[in-house]
């Protein structure tokens, strides 16, 4: 029982880390800006007004797209990797993990 305590208190300490974790991702050489907390939600989006008048809308889409794709990437990892810290610390070994 005691494990199982300690493992919920762990999980809601990794939870609250990445509820706080910001993860960044920039485009079209810093026009774009993206950044998803540590949970994957969708923090803010910058578009500078030079994107909007000149490339098109074609292009801004492929641009948000890679860049947000690039934001959720990183999310995942950082938070793969407090789900591996914590799991290693309990003694769990989870393959794929």
């Amino acid at each position: 029982m005691f494990d199982q305590a300690k493992m919920l208190m762990k999980a809601k300490k990794v939870q609250d880390e990445l509820k706080k974790t910001e993860i960044e991702a920039q485009g079209a050489d810093g026009k774009v800006v993206v950044v998803f907390t540590g949970e994957l939600k969708l923090q803010s989006l910058e578009i500078d007004a030079s994107l909007l008048e000149a490339d098109g809308k074609d292009f801004l889409e492929r641009v948000l797209k890679e860049t947000i794709g690039q934001a959720m990437q990183k999310a995942q990892a950082v938070a793969a990797e407090k789900t591996r810290e914590v799991m290693k610390d309990l003694g769990v070994n989870l393959p794929g993990l």
